[in-house]
């Protein structure tokens, strides 16, 4: 399975997450610890998105997120490694790949996904997607069909999503993009088809989603409050850095300090905004 980051809160250089840490996310790209019979690399691609400072400046009014993604392993990318010391950003995504059986490795199947001021990023699967593919793509609105440029069910899942109303009502669309893949598995036969960790963000809040159609669900973990670690642990540099409004959320602890990481609950999702975050039951809808 994938391993992936996603941050918000004061802004910081790249590589003070992607590397720095004990257990970076780099680090996992080669030593994942809770992957278990899946394996420990994840090798297939990589890819970071970030949002930049609002700029008073007429003409810099794109308002979507930088996306960078490559298929290299993360490891051995030096543009990555380059990139991440120099680029600075209050709210990013990153992630790396451990492809799916089928799911070739190109950059078009490398996360998070954009769609306008969007990202999306996953770590999970759809068992047995070939056979559900075509059914779950021909349920994509025509308008963003064109859009989908991979193989993998992760695209397929955000434009659902999308389709389903998520510019308008994310928990919404991500539980009923959720129940029709379900109901489609169901009839083709397929059992307990969805495992999945689910990262969305607009730029100014993270949607932070787990959930299985039988679990447990992928491992998931959120960062306690940046004040207590910082009076806990004064000799840490990179804690200092950062205001207690910063949360970081991942697949897998970045550091071996167990008071930073709590677990996210099964079938539930967050709302994180700065520095405030709340939880609620995540409930696939049908029809």
């Amino acid at each position: 399975m994938c391993r992936w980051l996603a941050y918000t809160g004061t802004p910081i250089l790249l590589e003070e997450l992607l590397y720095k840490p004990a257990h970076s996310l780099i680090d996992q790209s080669q030593h994942s610890r809770l992957r278990g019979d899946a394996g420990t690399t994840n090798g297939d691609g990589f890819g970071t998105g970030w949002y930049t400072e609002p700029s008073d400046d007429p003409l810099d009014a794109d308002e979507t997120p930088a996306l960078f993604r490559g298929v290299e392993p993360a490891w051995g990318d030096r543009n990555l490694r380059d990139l991440s010391a120099h680029v600075r950003s209050g709210l990013f995504f990153a992630h790396i790949r451990a492809s799916s059986p089928g799911a070739a490795v190109q950059e078009t199947n490398c996360h998070p996904f954009r769609h306008g001021r969007w990202l999306w990023m996953h770590n999970g699967g759809i068992s047995r997607f070939p056979e559900l593919r075509r059914d779950l793509m021909l349920a994509i609105d025509p308008a963003l069909f064109p859009l989908v440029e991979g193989t993998t069910d992760t695209e397929t899942m955000f434009h659902l999503a999308l389709t389903f109303g998520l510019v308008q009502d994310v928990p919404g669309s991500v539980e009923r993009m959720v129940g029709l893949v379900e109901a489609t598995a169901e009839q083709h036969g397929v059992p307990d088809p969805v495992q999945m960790t689910v990262a969305v963000s607009d730029g100014v809040r993270i949607w932070a989603f787990r959930y299985a159609s039988r679990p447990p669900a992928p491992s998931l973990f959120y960062s306690t409050s940046m004040e207590a670690l910082q009076s806990l642990h004064p000799e840490n540099a990179n804690l200092r850095l950062v205001s207690d409004r910063t949360r970081v959320v991942v697949s897998e602890p970045l550091t071996d300090l167990p008071e930073e990481w709590q677990p996210v609950d099964e079938s539930s999702y967050s709302i994180i905004e700065d520095g405030k975050d709340e939880t609620f039951p995540f409930v696939p809808r049908r029809g």
